[in-house]
């Protein structure tokens, strides 16, 4: 069995090599040599970083094989957001117009130029080259489902309420967080998501709170 390549994205946006891929592909331009299957040294080489469908009419391409863009994988579309990603137009316009009208309805502005969109993220992405943990906007209690967040060094994705920790291996049981350090979702995306946004969820944020729901009874 082949090694997986380095190009799984964690919620604090490093592309690492593990075996997870996820529900979502995406990217942030060329950043990968086709020959070897490498990542060069930079980590992006636009400032759209996109989420896109894994399927599209068919189409199938073999990773990191052509002088294109470099695939991306990610769990799922929250660890994307708070890697600091936004859906495409292209393969998934509905989401993305939808990210769009939240994001403006949350200014009480019109609808912006994808460009601003992607200016406004790439600014709170990174600080002196390392992902931005921001300050918290409110109690952990009010976080909006999809909201990453920085608790005992790990992130924790918000669901209904419940905190469930991010690893290589997915998601584990959700826990009640008292305390958390910051947030990885950028303010932008997080304001998006106050207005109505909501990403996509890896079926198994569902089956853990299920199964926690059980064994309580």
């Amino acid at each position: 069995m082949n090694a997986p390549l380095q190009n799984r994205v964690t919620p604090f946006g490093d592309i690492v090599a593990i075996s997870q891929r996820g529900l979502f592909t995406g990217n942030r331009g060329i950043i990968h040599d086709p020959a070897t299957k490498t990542l060069l040294n930079k980590r992006w080489s636009s400032k759209a970083w996109l989420v896109c469908t894994c399927e599209y009419k068919g189409r199938r391409r073999d990773v990191m094989a052509n002088r294109s863009w470099t695939e991306l994988f990610f769990l799922d579309e929250a660890v994307a957001l708070a890697a600091g990603h936004r859906p495409c137009f292209f393969c998934r316009r509905e989401a993305a117009k939808a990210f769009r009208a939240a994001w403006a309805g949350a200014r009480g502005q019109a609808e912006p130029p994808v460009a601003v969109i992607d200016a406004a993220l790439h600014s709170e992405r990174m600080e002196r080259g390392r992902k931005r943990i921001h300050a918290l906007p409110g109690p952990l209690r009010e976080l909006p489902d999809g909201a990453v967040i920085v608790a005992s060094g790990s992130a924790h994705t918000i669901s209904d309420g419940r905190a469930f920790r991010w690893t290589e291996h997915g998601y584990e049981p959700p826990q009640r967080l008292v305390h958390a350090e910051g947030m990885l979702t950028p303010p932008s995306t997080f304001m998006a998501l106050l207005a109505g946004y909501r990403p996509i969820l890896h079926p198994m944020i569902e089956a853990l709170r299920s199964d926690q729901q059980h064994r309580s009874v």
